[in-house]
């Protein structure tokens, strides 16, 4: 499916939502997964923790990563699944495997206690260490801008039949940033309370990325590459260094990364689908893998595009973004109506806190 063939949904209809999916089943599925999860994550801390490292501990944690994997499909909520499926099925799975090598944020010596490995393992955070960061880091009114304009985003696809469909992709773009990156931030609010210390951004200012390098490894969803460094990059560029020497061993690294996190986020599409994979989500990281790989390449041999002005650079840079995920990434959450059902929740508790607040007065 090209980006020319794409049909943008229909949400008149959106309004009239009533919220099934995240209604008292829902929620109740919501707490038997982490009622599940929690003595999990309890073996791993106490059991695994006793066995020696390396393939003894990562066959004792076996089953938490099958489990972790299974739990995600007991819920078919857009904004309970997703979450819920990056935080155990992904980085939680993750940060196990580079535990079992006594590696990742997980393992210290000695262990921390039990409140601080099970927030690091279940929530996507990091202590931060810059305190020029903290500020920024802290404000509450970034966040209840973004709160705002995410409203403001979803309430304006009741007129997207009227608007190009290029403009409706660039909401859907708005959305998942400014979801995603709400959702993250929510979470690191209980860690600071647990930790007693400011967290790492999961973002920084991603549009304003002047490459895809920088996009990827500086600015998007920063926890993803600090797990996935440790955990592939790093031990491809050391084997394949041998055989391809180290610069390209670097580039193998970088691909091999994107072919894991393409693997990774079709599973997230698939918790969200419940359809046979098209591999169109794949597809989007190993092209940009490939990319990202050429134009490392190219700034070593070429001093290009690092020289390339921002006001040129900032904007090529989000158009390809852009117009690659248009034509691979929104197809199956399109066709397999998650986009609809996203924006009905939504609607739904908007509705619901909106019912409450009229009932309160």
């Amino acid at each position: 499916m090209t980006a020319h063939h794409l049909t943008l949904p229909s949400i008149s209809a959106v309004p009239t939502v009533t919220g099934n999916q995240m209604n008292h089943g829902e929620l109740y599925r919501l707490a038997k997964v982490w009622t599940i999860a929690i003595p999990l994550i309890s073996y791993s801390y106490y059991f695994t923790s006793k066995i020696p490292k390396g393939i003894p501990r990562l066959l004792a944690l076996f089953p938490v990563l099958f489990i972790f994997l299974l739990l995600p499909l007991n819920l078919r909520s857009f904004h309970l699944c997703g979450p819920t499926a990056f935080f155990l099925s992904w980085l939680g799975n993750f940060k196990l495997l580079l535990f079992a090598f006594d590696l990742g944020p997980l393992f210290s010596s000695p262990l921390p206690s039990f409140l601080h490995f099970a927030a690091t393992l279940c929530l996507p955070i990091k202590i931060n260490n810059n305190k020029s960061q903290i500020h920024r880091i802290g404000n509450p009114m970034v966040l209840c801008l973004k709160v705002l304009l995410l409203a403001i985003v979803v309430r304006l696809y009741d007129y997207q039949n009227r608007m190009h469909p290029a403009i409706v992709s660039v909401l859907y773009f708005l959305h998942l940033y400014l979801g995603v990156e709400i959702v993250l931030a929510l979470c690191s609010l209980p860690a600071k309370a647990i930790f007693g210390a400011p967290m790492e951004p999961q973002f920084d200012e991603p549009y304003l990325s002047s490459s895809l390098q920088d996009f990827w490894s500086r600015r998007w969803n920063l926890m993803v590459p600090s797990i996935l460094r440790p955990a592939v990059y790093d031990p491809t560029r050391m084997i394949t260094s041998r055989i391809f020497g180290r610069r390209r061993a670097q580039l193998v690294g970088m691909v091999a990364t994107f072919v894991v996190s393409g693997f990774m986020h079709e599973l997230i599409f698939y918790y969200f689908t419940r359809a046979p994979p098209t591999w169109e989500v794949s597809s989007f990281f190993v092209l940009h893998g490939f990319c990202m790989a050429a134009e490392v390449a190219a700034k070593a041999a070429l001093a290009w595009p690092s020289n390339i002005h921002p006001m040129l650079s900032r904007p090529t840079c989000l158009f390809f973004l852009m117009v690659t995920a248009r034509w691979l990434m929104l197809p199956p959450l399109i066709r397999n109506g998650v986009v609809d059902e996203a924006i009905g929740e939504y609607y739904a508790t908007a509705h619901f806190f909106k019912s409450k607040f009229i009932l309160f007065l």
